[in-house]
């Protein structure tokens, strides 16, 4: 796996510091549990909303990533389209990570 993103959520992962699927991830925010919550960008908005809610009355940070679910499961080990990160270091990567692809997405549509 080349990809750095996903590379640290496998590890996340078996480090036993991320929260997958919707309910799981729901309560893990509302329990002050979760530092972040991505999502994969083919996530229904159907289904976000519940997350997207609850991040923003508990302030989490959450974020939409440029990986299908398919790609996320194949990262995690399950099939997954939502997790919750709860370790703050390990938030502190991925968010560090998603904010400097984004960064360079927008460099890109701007050239």
């Amino acid at each position: 796996m080349n990809d750095r993103l996903l590379s640290i959520l496998g590890l996340c992962r078996r480090a036993g510091k991320i929260v997958l699927g919707t309910d799981p991830v729901t309560e893990s925010i509302v329990t002050n549990k979760a530092f972040a919550v991505i999502m994969a960008k083919d996530f229904s908005r159907n289904s976000q909303k519940g997350i997207l809610k609850a991040s923003h009355m508990c302030n989490v940070k959450t974020y939409v990533i440029n990986r299908t679910k398919d790609e996320l499961g194949t990262a995690l080990g399950k099939y997954c389209a939502v997790a919750a990160i709860t370790d703050r270091g390990f938030s502190d990567k991925i968010q560090e990570l998603i904010l400097k692809e984004q960064e360079q997405e927008e460099q890109h549509y701007d050239d």
